[in-house]
């Protein structure tokens, strides 16, 4: 690996001159024309009604696969500008552009699933049986399905085309308020306005007083804002309720559900083991707050640091740590990372303008990835460094798959990037240089299990909540703080002194069009990755090949035949989800141990 790695990213390989690039133009002009075309061929076609008239189809999903690359692969670049630089305005506009070939692209996809579902059973049972159709039966059936419970495709492409300026529209615009909201704060005596990226980052502040402070400017900030984000919330959620009413779904989480390959059986046996072992983090709750010195945790307390960590990680460090960890689990990971860090797919610069938060997204023309975060030096940058690096993991496994098979959903994609993230946090546990350092670790470690099973159970209560209210007409302001609070209220058993009721105006998640239900899966993930876990410690070294063979199958499964499968675990029922639990009564054992004589 390179002594001396960049700190920003290089898109200069995928189209030279970013926004202004010429060649990337020509890329989605092309990409235009070849989607023109194939609509025009989907809407010639017919269903199929014998094995022979299936064969022409070939083409067709070989035409539709390469347009699903291209387009991903231009997404994501535009994703990328828009992240590095939120006054790039000229990213915005290819990003509405962006949003128009998805809608086409929808539209056709809507086009050739409805042929799909019209196809009669004996047809579809022969053409299935077709060895160049077997590897992606699994998807076709997917989408054969999901065609038959929709509006017709007329109806239904209209809706994708409305929702260019209605629904991805609201969430455009969210980003444009993000982007206007400044936060003042001061540093060495001078007042400095911080974007919203970099004040997130003081909410988790070692001194008190500055964690306080800021939450008073971020909560001021926000409710300043809120009236736009509260109508942007109101009509995403009623654009997405009278489409589903439309459709006949009664039940908000049928979409979210089926996107995630999951079923409700399974999300029900998840957050009921949860809640069942939520009392193990009040004691840890109780002695954190004893140790900082307060009655009770505030919202701001929660994730703020225990003991002290020698020194600031270098991101040089934070790379070669990875990559060390990495190798012990597995030598094709430490590999993917290494190129990772070696070819400058990481932007993590510390510095004004960029979006908050972080993210990994894929190129699957040019089979590469590229790595979005703002990299301070602290314990959990590194742990996010590794998590986004799972990501690409997970992505690079998959490169020479069918492209239909590499859509795996949310809920398994969060696995693979907490299980890197995990492995990580476990190794800087193990090998922190005093009692100080390891009981920091021990103690970040902990924290994100708090995210998991209360901050996400909490937007999960609320943006439930909110579409059952949603229905009945727009929520007030005070109605969403009100909504929000008593989430955070459940879902963290009303430990916490202060909440932010704010939340749902800070939280991206919130606004995000391409996945509904933006939360359980990140929960999902982290479980189905600590339950993999456990089995990796019990199997050695031999269970990294058996873990890439479990990510290959994510885009072509349901999660419970993932598990059965690979685990030979059974994700409807308790046992499972209790042996990740199980891992992390461990962890917060030995931090009340390690802290016993501190409160």
């Amino acid at each position: 690996m390179n002594n001396n790695l960049k700190l920003t990213w290089d898109l200069e390989s995928i189209f030279p001159g970013g926004s202004a690039s010429s060649e990337y133009l020509t890329y989605l002009d092309t990409l235009e024309q070849d989607l023109l075309k194939l609509k025009k061929d989907v809407n010639a076609a017919d269903a199929p009604t014998s094995l022979e008239e299936t064969k022409p189809f070939d083409a067709v999903i070989s035409s539709l696969g390469s347009c699903i690359s291209r387009l991903s692969e231009g997404s994501a670049f535009v994703s990328c500008l828009q992240a590095q630089n939120q006054g790039d305005t000229k990213a915005v506009q290819l990003a509405g552009r962006i949003t128009n070939l998805h809608a086409l692209l929808n539209t056709i996809m809507t086009q050739f699933d409805d042929i799909l579902g019209r196809t009669n059973d004996e047809t579809w049972k022969a053409w299935m049986g077709r060895a160049e159709i077997q590897p992606i039966a699994f998807v076709l059936n997917e989408s054969r399905d999901q065609a038959r419970e929709k509006l017709s495709p007329e109806l239904e492409s209209l809706a994708l085309d409305l929702a260019v300026d209605g629904y991805h529209g609201w969430s455009d615009h969210y980003d444009t308020v993000v982007s206007h909201v400044k936060i003042p704060f001061e540093v060495n005596g001078e007042t400095v306005q911080l974007s919203a990226g970099q004040a997130h980052n003081k909410l988790y502040d070692a001194d008190k007083e500055v964690r306080d402070a800021m939450f008073v400017k971020w909560k001021e900030a926000w409710a300043d804002k809120a009236d736009y984000c509260g109508d942007t919330l109101n009509h995403l959620g009623g654009f997405r309720l009278k489409l589903y009413e439309r459709r006949g779904w009664d039940e908000v989480l049928k979409e979210p559900l089926a996107i995630n390959r999951m079923s409700n059986a399974t999300l029900d046996a998840m957050w009921s083991v949860i809640q069942d072992n939520k009392s193990m983090l009040l004691k840890y709750m109780e002695r954190k707050a004893k140790l900082l010195g307060v009655e009770k945790l505030s919202w701001v307390d929660v994730d703020a640091p225990i003991g002290k960590v020698s020194t600031k990680v270098s991101y040089q460090e934070a790379a070669e740590t990875i990559v060390e960890q990495f190798r012990k689990f597995s030598p094709k990971m430490a590999n993917f990372a290494e190129m990772a860090f070696d070819k400058s797919w990481i932007e993590a610069e510390d510095r004004p303008g960029k979006r908050p938060g972080g993210f990994c997204t894929s190129l699957p023309v040019s089979k590469a990835t590229r790595i979005f975060m703002t990299y301070s030096g602290t314990a959990s940058n590194v742990s996010t460094l590794a998590h986004e690096l799972g990501h690409g993991y997970h992505q690079h496994v998959m490169d020479d798959l069918p492209v239909f098979n590499q859509n795996y959903a949310m809920n398994v994609a969060e696995t693979a990037s907490t299980l890197a993230e995990m492995i990580v946090a476990d190794a800087m546990v193990k090998k922190a240089g005093d009692e100080q350092e390891k009981l920091a670790l021990l103690e970040d470690k902990i924290q994100r299990s708090v995210a998991f099973y209360m901050n996400i159970h909490a937007r999960f209560l609320f943006e439930t909540r909110f579409y059952e209210k949603r229905k009945n007409g727009l929520l007030s302001v005070q109605e969403l703080n009100d909504l929000m609070e008593e989430a955070q209220k459940e879902a963290y058993c009303d430990a916490l002194s202060a909440y932010e009721p704010t939340f749902w105006c800070s939280k991206l998640h919130f606004y995000i069009t391409g996945v509904p239900f933006y939360n359980f899966p990140y929960t999902f993930g982290y479980m189905f990755s600590t339950g993999i876990y456990a089995q990796a410690l019990q199997q050695g070294a031999s269970f990294a090949d058996k873990y890439d063979a479990l990510l290959q199958d994510t885009g072509a499964m349901t999660v419970e035949e993932l598990a059965k499968k690979h685990l030979n675990a059974d994700l409807t029922g308790h046992d499972f989800w209790q042996s990740a639990s199980d891992l992390l009564q461990q962890d917060i054992e030995e931090f009340l141990s390690m802290t016993e004589t501190l409160a």
